[in-house]
């Protein structure tokens, strides 16, 4: 009789455990963090900026390109400690700054929500609204559990409070959803100095070629910490089909180089579209006489002149090798001496 009620006993804890198991994967399986990029559909370019080691990581592109979708999980896996590619700490803080607070409700405040699961909140406080329904209010700032037994906590910024605003917080990362005027970047920049943070940014280029093209893009100043990613539709693999191509027909090709490539583009438009600074520029090497090939000249007329040498190698490839950029005073210096 006793042998018997010990292997009921037994069958009630192993049916017991099963139904906990059962219960973890049945909420896993609603888990959108624990789903995010797995499965038959994968993201690359989000992998590639999660998996980035670099300090300073930019997402160039288009709308519903899946840009903040990563900018969201960043936050998230930081703020939990649960990162996979980079080193967790046990009390992490951060901010999400947007271009205004309505934006911030709309957008990037209402990404990192659907990614938290409620029992991982330990507070939410609120800027405007009720905090049981802060999906509907302006959040000030959320505190999460972290795996390592610690909080983190996420703040929320936007770039209309003003730079003053941003001064004396000391942070492990800033995330800019859009993008942000040049004086709170580099105010961002200092508050994430001393605890060797780091800055990311997921935008449209939607200011033509403003600072960031020149600093983040072009990175002029040669910042080895600087990377970016472009993201177009194509590389979203959840958009529809039939949708992107109506979206494709009714936009003018401006709109579409900058809302479907997320290019940047001038006032007058880019000269060559599908320039890629990741694609279409190498690191140097020793161009062999028998390639030299061509050299152009733009007078420039209201521009200073330019000039361009290029090599053709054997398989048609052609290779700018060579620019010189001359200031207008030098030109009329150069016409008046050969004239």
């Amino acid at each position: 009789m006793e042998e018997k009620d010990e292997k009921t006993e037994n069958l009630r804890e192993i049916v017991v455990k099963l139904r906990d198991i059962y219960n973890i994967l049945q909420s896993r399986k609603n888990d959108k963090l624990a789903n995010y990029n797995k499965g038959e559909k994968i993201h690359k370019k989000q992998l590639a900026f999660h998996q980035c080691q670099k300090k300073n990581r930019w997402v160039f592109g288009g709308n519903r390109t899946g840009k903040t979708e990563c900018g969201a999980v960043e936050c998230v896996w930081l703020a939990r400690g649960i990162h996979p590619y980079r080193t967790n700490k046990k009390d992490c803080c951060g901010w999400v700054v947007s271009v205004s607070q309505q934006v911030q409700r709309d957008v990037a405040q209402k990404k990192i929500l659907s990614y938290i699961r409620p029992e991982w909140i330990v507070d939410i406080v609120m800027l405007s609204g009720r905090k049981d329904f802060a999906e509907g209010g302006v959040i000030d700032f959320i505190k999460i559990k972290n795996v390592f037994g610690g909080e983190s906590v996420i703040g929320f910024k936007s770039c209309d409070q003003g730079r003053e605003k941003f001064q004396g917080a000391s942070l492990d990362y800033v995330w800019f959803d859009e993008e942000p005027s040049k004086d709170i970047y580099l105010e961002c920049k200092m508050r994430v100095m001393d605890r060797c943070g780091e800055i990311f940014a997921t935008m449209t280029p939607l200011k033509n070629l403003s600072w960031v093209y020149d600093e983040i893009f072009m990175n002029r100043n040669g910042d080895d910490e600087v990377w970016y990613e472009q993201m177009q539709w194509e590389d979203n693999p959840f958009l529809d089909a039939k949708e992107v191509e109506y979206f494709e027909k009714s936009m003018s090709a401006d709109d579409l180089e900058s809302r479907k490539y997320g290019h940047f583009i001038g006032a007058c438009g880019l000269v060559y579209k599908d320039f890629d600074q990741n694609v279409n520029v190498i690191e140097p090497f020793d161009v062999p006489k028998e390639w030299f090939d061509t050299m152009s000249i733009d007078p420039g007329l209201n521009n200073p002149l330019s000039c361009h040498w290029y090599a053709v190698d054997y398989d048609g490839n052609v290779f700018v090798v060579a620019e010189h950029l001359y200031a207008p005073e030098v030109w009329c210096f150069f016409i008046s001496k050969m004239g």
